[in-house]
């Protein structure tokens, strides 16, 4: 029910096939408590998708030497939340300044980026502000979307409060390059009206974090396994 009623929910945001259920992939949407935990899911689930490419590549390194490499990123005008969530999932976290109109822009990552590759780290993870809390800004979602594809970065998409407005077709140019994102949440518990804690959540390969939390003890194995997001 949860996942039909997700599929729903985005399709009357406009969010992309690729990330419902319905498009017959294992994409789909989960509720999740807040943005705050939608943002640490994602990264955990961007650290775990990491650490086995790098792992497949260099096979000498230990996981404590691939952790200590990795770096994520956001705009500064992200929320505390953001830095947050790199605090408890133990990497290291960037905040870029933003152009004049308070957005994170596309030249400005890869800079970053490139920089960090220089001195040896591992760029893993980006989340992406669409209405910013402090000043509703928009980042340049569709540049920092191309970036990302470049290195094979996980882009999340926090829509926190603003994301509600994409149900209306003309605050959805807002959003352009969302279909470069790994995940998407905004939350309905504020401007829906809709009773607190609802954290709405998309990912186009759930897989990433449920494998990130996988301890699958005999007692949750059943014959569903794996048919909906869990």
């Amino acid at each position: 029910l949860e996942v039909v009623m997700l599929d729903w929910l985005g399709q009357m945001l406009g969010l992309p096939e690729s990330f419902l259920a319905r498009s017959g992939g294992e994409a789909g949407g989960v509720i999740q408590g807040t943005a705050s935990e939608a943002t640490l899911v994602a990264l955990l689930g961007a650290k775990n998708r990491t650490m086995i490419r790098v792992k497949k590549q260099h096979p000498e390194w230990t996981d404590t030497e691939i952790i200590s490499k990795l770096v994520g990123y956001c705009n500064k005008q992200a929320h505390s939340s953001v830095e947050r969530a790199g605090l408890l999932g133990g990497v290291k976290l960037r905040s870029l300044q933003p152009d004049e109109k308070r957005r994170l822009r596309g030249d400005t990552l890869q800079e970053a980026i490139e920089e960090d590759i220089r001195n040896g780290l591992i760029p893993f993870y980006v989340v992406a502000t669409l209405g910013t809390t402090s000043s509703c800004a928009f980042d340049a979602l569709d540049e920092i979307g191309d970036v990302c594809s470049k290195h094979e970065i996980w882009l999340h998409v926090d829509a926190a409060y603003a994301g509600s407005a994409f149900i209306c077709p003309e605050y959805r140019y807002l959003m352009k390059g969302v279909e470069k994102a790994d995940s998407f949440n905004f939350n309905p518990h504020k401007w829906l009206l809709v009773n607190f804690d609802c954290s709405a959540m998309w990912l186009k390969e759930p897989r990433w974090i449920v494998d990130a939390f996988n301890v699958d003890p005999l007692y949750l194995k059943h014959d569903q396994q794996g048919s909906a997001p869990d």
